[in-house]
């Protein structure tokens, strides 16, 4: 067989420095090419772990996986196609009443007697728009911004697609792909590498029905507000919500004030009391309600939530905000049996 290769030889030693450093420089140009790509699919994964119990409930007591998986599945169809049905009229006739007194409202913009003159005179308004929609290429401007919003439309189509197929297939087979990570670790250490998986995942996933939980009380509570000050489009607004508190923080805050502004139809004084009522009720869900359902689903500490979520957002935008937390549940639990034995025998 010949003497073997000597591993001390310089040119050895120098060209596996080469390729690792080669290697290196691939698996991190790979990363940051397909960043927006590999965030799709973790919010996919992170989306069928999180559903995961509720179909392993389904399954085990009611019905077979792939039945409950596609109960699950039309659910969460289900209200988002009941969100669009009721919100695409609305924006039509808002868009088409909007068209026909826009020359009523540009005819104010010109008159310096009417409020929206005064605005025009101070803030140079009709300037400002006109730079918007023509740009520095005339037509050429308002072209580009319609292609750029038919991109984004397009964009948001295709990762929603693409979510939500591979967040099917994952749920669908998910004790199989649990399976393939159990065996990535040593058979001595194999039982509690599932004990600890299966806790990790099994917080995810009580962190995203508690969410639930608690988007389906601010859209209730948003319902029963709007029918009784008989704010317009009521159960729109209660789905808006309810979508939005899924984003922790900011999400029903950024709700309530959409709330408020379509409350400015019915009276100024409507508006005033449903900021009041979104005070009130994110002082409930923050000292009340989350830590409730939080505390027994993910068992993570109030502080550790908000730093959690604010650099997730900060990071990965709403995805990372939405997975921050039980990120921040799965760390803490990995620390706490790995660690912090070993800190102790010190």
């Amino acid at each position: 067989m010949g003497p073997q290769f000597d591993r001390k030889n310089p040119f050895i030693i120098g060209l596996l420095a080469s390729l690792g450093a080669a290697v290196a420089f691939g698996l991190v140009w790979f990363v940051v090419s397909a960043a927006q790509v590999l965030t799709l699919l973790g919010l996919a994964f992170f989306i069928a772990v999180g559903l995961d119990p509720a179909v392993t409930f389904l399954a085990r007591r009611v019905m077979p996986r792939w039945a409950a998986v596609t109960v699950i599945i039309l659910a969460l169809l289900g209200v988002v196609g009941l969100f669009l049905a009721l919100a695409i009229p609305v924006i039509v006739t808002q868009a088409t009443r909007l068209a026909d007194n826009l020359p009523g409202y540009m005819q104010q913009l010109q008159s310096h007697n009417s409020t929206l003159g005064k605005l025009n005179a101070r803030y140079h308004i009709v300037p400002d728009l006109q730079k918007l929609l023509n740009g520095s290429g005339g037509s050429s401007g308002v072209t580009s911004g319609v292609m750029g919003v038919g991109k984004a439309v397009i964009g948001a189509v295709t990762s929603a697609v693409l979510v939500l197929t591979v967040a099917v297939y994952a749920l669908a087979d998910m004790p199989r792909i649990k399976r393939g990570l159990y065996l990535l670790s040593p058979r001595s250490r194999r039982a509690r590498m599932i004990l600890i998986t299966d806790e990790i995942l099994g917080r995810v996933g009580g962190y995203v029905l508690g969410n639930l939980a608690i988007s389906v009380v601010s859209f209730i509570g948003t319902w029963v507000w709007c029918l009784i000050w008989g704010i317009p489009y009521g159960l729109l607004l209660g789905l808006l919500v309810g979508l939005l508190d899924l984003v922790p923080i900011i999400g029903s805050t950024i709700g309530g004030v959409v709330v408020a502004l379509v409350a400015l139809s019915v009276s100024l004084p409507v508006a005033i009391a449903t900021v009041a009522f979104y005070i009130i009720y994110r002082f409930a869900e923050d000292y009340l309600l989350t830590p409730k359902v939080m505390g027994r689903t993910v068992d993570v500490p109030g502080l550790v939530t908000v730093v959690a979520t604010v650099i997730g957002g900060a990071v990965l935008g709403i995805v990372g905000a939405l997975v921050a937390i039980p990120l921040a549940a799965g760390i803490k639990l990995l620390l706490h049996e790995l660690a912090k034995p070993r800190l102790e025998q010190m």
